[in-house]
């Protein structure tokens, strides 16, 4: 599969949603396959609150392969051999965009936490101007599960014109009460670790690596299913001599202080609370369905809307509503809802039913 690796620097204002502005900015990306003469061969792939712009093949520093893997590459369900894939950093990441963790040209210092809040739309407009600066008139399809379902979605309003197909999996139009409870509670289990410093901890030298990793454990709960975790783990402990004095008991417990600490370690603390108010921002329903559907009749995209049955952080009836409003619209839609054993992670995961109905919606053409 042939690949790139490759960062826009603009030296021009980006002018976020809520009115602030850096002077200049950069976006990481990464691109796989080949464009045609045509230039009609197109996607892009949006990635979840913690992903990045490596979305499939392993580049040389890379300890894994990216995110999506699975479905994109050389005769895979986004084929390389007949698609060009881009896939792009958000603004507010700590890997390799614009954020939190860049030098501020004025300051000569990291942003930390005055980098400002970031919203869906603004990412979405970063992704347009590298769209542009690619020459690229249009996607065939845009692509993404969770957070990368809502920039899928937001794409199709901002930009009907330019948008063929939207592919929204494990996605919403609006955070729900839930949503926004779990990650306040884990913006709250950063700000008090008392490395946090206000957001400033790099000026300290310092890390909220506790915090970091608490809020994490947490979010990570919310990403598997239950029925995973009672097959994986079950109540098997560490040490069947284990007491209930010792700290970690059971595997359930050690596999969730493994995934923190290793997201702490690569992950950055001002990210995660822009990410999470990002997503708790996220809505374009207006405020009742009468509003969603002004808003939905906008989108000239085909839509494919895909539900994991097994998904309590965005379960199935987030979707369905989606659906259910697009077609009273006259949206050409589809929904389906698909097993899944991983939960809200499932979208990460290929199976033969969910690569068919990926495939088959790319690649199917009415005229």
């Amino acid at each position: 599969m042939e690949k790139t690796r490759n960062i826009l620097r603009k030296s021009q204002e980006f002018h976020f949603q809520n009115g602030k502005s850096i002077s200049q900015f950069e976006l990481a990306y990464d691109t796989y396959g080949k464009l045609n003469k045509a230039m009609s061969n197109c996607i892009l792939v949006c990635h979840a609150f913690s992903g990045s712009h490596h979305a499939a093949g392993k580049f040389d520093n890379d300890e894994k392969n990216g995110w999506w893997d699975e479905f994109i590459g050389d005769g895979k369900t986004i084929d390389t051999n007949k698609y060009f894939v881009v896939s792009v950093n958000n603004f507010g990441s700590c890997f390799g965009s614009s954020g939190p963790k860049s030098i501020c040209p004025e300051t000569k210092k990291p942003y930390g936490i005055d980098f400002p809040d970031v919203t869906v739309l603004d990412w979405v407009k970063s992704q347009k101007i590298l769209m542009e600066e690619l020459k690229i008139p249009h996607w065939e399809m845009i692509a993404g599960g969770s957070l990368g379902g809502m920039q899928a979605l937001q794409w199709a309003i901002s930009y009907p014109d330019i948008v063929k197909k939207a592919c929204v999996i494990a996605a919403t139009a609006q955070s729900s009460p839930q949503n926004i409870a779990l990650n306040e509670v884990a913006r709250e289990m950063i700000k008090k670790d008392e490395n946090f410093h206000d957001g400033n901890y790099s000026d300290k030298n310092a890390i909220p690596k506790v915090g970091l990793m608490t809020a994490r454990m947490l979010g990570h709960i919310t990403y598997l299913s239950e029925n995973n975790m009672q097959k994986r783990f079950g109540r098997k402990k560490q040490n069947p001599e284990s007491k209930v004095e010792t700290d970690v008991i059971y595997e359930i417990e050690n596999y969730l202080r493994y995934k923190g600490d290793k997201f702490s370690e690569i992950f950055d603390a001002n990210t995660y609370i822009l990410m999470t108010k990002a997503m708790d921002e996220f809505n374009i329903c207006g405020d009742n369905e009468n509003d969603f559907q002004l808003i939905l009749k906008k989108i000239k995209a085909k839509l494919l809307i895909i539900s994991f049955e097994s998904d309590w952080l965005f379960p199935s009836w987030h979707s369905k509503f989606i659906q259910k409003n697009a077609m009273k619209v006259g949206i050409s839609s589809s929904y389906v809802e698909l097993e899944g054993s991983y939960g809200h992670d499932s979208f990460l995961f290929a199976s033969d039913e969910y690569c068919n109905i990926v495939e088959n919606f790319l690649n199917f053409n009415d005229g």
